[in-house]
């Protein structure tokens, strides 16, 4: 018998500036799955075995299914999704407790745009595949011979592994790829309790018009044997057990990873290794117990961890029955979703399209926000779609939310702005958590935010983020400067992130393109463990670009000058400054210059237009059009 709290385990086309670097280097079974009635997707009873209703777009495998049958399924949604990067179709393919695919006949599942891939064993071991689960270099073009052309992964974002076993080692797979799982992924795109056996993982597809540049990526609470990161730019490994990393580009990052290899000699090459991760706490996932019954698992917050959360059994939490979530899908109304929360129940958002006229409003201690399928709240009417108040161990997980066509003030708002009144109730072992939560200014639609997300709170954590305003999208912007004059003034975005609370930890900050600082840090004690950036593309001028006091250009990451304690392990900024090349930038960081602000492994680099002028404080080399792709490093500032 279990104990209580414990899970049952079961029975046995863009214009990306990248692309340009790139160039450089040469049923149906949907189940019984119905659709959802305007309003609420009821879950089914705790009691009993009966599947729950998740809304027409998450589709649940069980193992006496043929293989053919499933994969018929997976690749349909793959064909729709594979191009569909602004699209509005969301998609969850959720694998009960078994084994999927022979040697002879493996299972072959390709992950496009806005889908999710999960296992609901309550181990990642619960759930195998034997066979893939891939992403590959998407080609945007046709070269002259004929062949597929533009072959790349930059752009490869939003989508999700996450627990589950992966058995390469099965006959039948196909030549180029037959020894190893591709995972050629750039931002928000994370592999979460993975397990893969029998070959190699690939984080980049070097069979497919290949190898490019991929710009990733975020490997977390997984196993694997042999890593080939290949053409990554920049990657952040927490909390996993590796056999082999091959090799780095500018700034990989391990955190509390069994097998990282040795910093001693960074940057040749660019790695770097934290031994143990000093806050973290794994995402929160659904998994089905010995009696079919649906639950949530809630792992807990843990200091100077190191290695997987579930090598000796089940991962530390708490579990949740899926009776305690409000289960909504895009038709329900707000009102309706708020006054569930009031009710103290959590809530499960099913995969869509969330048009927020009014805050979703996180009141409670401990309540759980869990997004399915890249669930995605678009602002309306200048809304904050998501709020959060002052209170300890919320968890916010999978979820996009994007700025609308009315400017907000904020995307998502945690605790009270200017709130230091005595009202704040923290508690550093249960920190609040945002574990894969996306943001987007512009790309599907014109969006307008003056700031995307703003943390008030103390003693929150931020577990992989990626934090975007659009250098392309399908807003209607002509190809070329004037299209791009366009858009830096229509999709508007001031400032990507600001961290105002105490004891705030970042693992996996990823921010880009913000016409201001990108990220401004005002708390103390705050540390960030991989932050990447670019610089905006899009600046008509320098004068655009310059700040009032006359500084020329924004640093990428703004410390505060009275703090007085922050560190930053592992940072990179690039700078492609496309509409006018000759667009200066004084520094890639700045914070004030006080022994307790450390930073620790930084860089800029330049993607063959513009320059930034020093890494941090007017130390570090210059990145400009003469060194293209050759990062500047600064090891240690303030200097040892």
């Amino acid at each position: 018998m279990n104990s209580p709290g414990t899970p049952a385990r079961a029975a046995s086309p863009a214009r990306h500036g990248r692309r340009r670097l790139a160039g450089l280097l040469t049923l149906t079974v949907a189940l019984s799955i119905v659709p959802a009635a305007a309003g609420a997707v009821a879950a089914a009873p705790a009691a009993g075995a009966a599947r729950p209703d998740l809304g027409v777009n998450v589709t649940v495998f069980d193992p006496s299914m043929p293989v053919e049958v499933i994969q018929a399924k997976a690749d349909a949604i793959h064909a729709q999704q594979v191009d569909d990067e602004m699209g509005t179709q969301r998609y969850a393919l959720l694998f009960e407790p078994g084994t999927y695919g022979t040697d002879e006949d493996p299972l072959q599942i390709k992950v496009g745009y806005y889908t999710e891939v999960a296992g609901l064993g309550a181990s990642p071991e619960d759930v195998v595949i034997n066979g893939k689960v891939e992403t590959y270099n998407r080609c945007t073009s046709t070269d002259p011979d004929g062949q597929p052309g533009n072959c790349i992964a930059l752009v490869n974002f939003w989508r999700t592994l996450s627990n589950l076993t992966i058995d390469v080692n099965a006959t039948g797979q196909d030549g180029c790829r037959g020894t190893a799982n591709f995972w050629a992924v750039s931002q928000a795109a994370s592999m979460r309790r993975v397990n893969v056996v029998g070959g190699t993982l690939s984080l980049m597809d070097y069979c497919t018009r290949g190898p490019q540049y991929a710009s990733g990526g975020f490997l977390a609470d997984s196993r694997a044997g042999t890593v080939v990161n290949g053409s990554q730019q920049q990657w952040l490994t927490r909390n996993s057990t590796i056999g082999s990393w091959s090799n780095a580009v500018w700034n990989q990052i391990f955190s509390g990873t069994e097998g990282a290899p040795s910093d001693a000699t960074y940057p040749t090459p660019p790695y770097t290794t934290v031994e143990r991760t000093p806050l973290s706490r794994e995402k929160p996932f659904l998994f089905v117990d010995e009696q079919g019954t649906y639950q949530v698992r809630v792992p807990r917050a843990q200091t100077d961890s190191r290695g997987v959360s579930w090598e000796d059994g089940p991962t530390a939490g708490r579990t949740v029955p899926l009776h305690e979530f409000f289960v909504a899908g895009p038709t329900t109304p707000v009102k309706e979703i708020n006054n569930q929360l009031a009710r103290g129940r959590n809530l499960l958002l099913t995969p869509g399209v969330y048009d927020v006229a009014q805050s979703i409003a996180v009141k409670r201690a401990g309540t759980v926000v869990l997004g399915l399928g890249h669930a995605t709240l678009t602002a309306v009417g200048g809304s904050i779609p998501l709020t959060v108040a002052d209170v300890p161990g919320v968890v916010v997980a999978g979820v996009t939310i994007d700025a609308g066509t009315v400017e907000s003030p904020v995307l998502l708002r945690v605790g009270t702005k200017n709130g230091n009144n005595g009202s704040k109730k923290s508690d550093p072992a249960n920190p609040t958590t945002l574990s894969d939560v996306y943001f987007r200014v512009g790309g599907p639609h014109v969006g307008k935010a003056d700031t995307s997300l703003e943390v008030n709170s103390d003693h929150v954590l931020i577990d992989h983020t990626w934090v975007w305003r659009a250098d392309h999208g399908v807003e209607g912007f002509t190809a070329g400067v004037n299209g791009d004059t366009d858009r830096w003034n229509t999709n508007t975005g001031r400032t990507g992130v600001v961290v105002n609370g105490d004891d705030v930890t970042a693992t996996g900050l990823f921010v880009e393109h913000f016409q201001q600082f990108n990220t401004v840090w005002n708390g103390e004690n705050g540390r960030t463990i991989l932050y990447q950036n670019e610089l905006p593309y899009d600046p008509p001028t320098q004068a655009d670009w310059n700040r009032p006091d006359g500084t020329l250009g924004w640093a990428a990451y703004k410390v505060a000058d009275d703090v007085k304690t922050h560190s930053l392990t592992g940072g990179g900024v690039y700078v492609f400054n496309q509409n006018d090349p000759s667009i200066v930038t004084a520094n890639g960081y700045e914070v004030p210059q006080t022994p307790g602000v450390r930073l620790h492994h930084v860089m800029t680099v330049n993607l063959t237009a513009g320059t930034i002028q020093h890494v941090v404080n007017g130390i570090g080399g210059q990145a400009d059009d003469s060194n293209t792709g050759s990062p500047q490093f600064v090891v240690d500032y303030p200097a040892p």
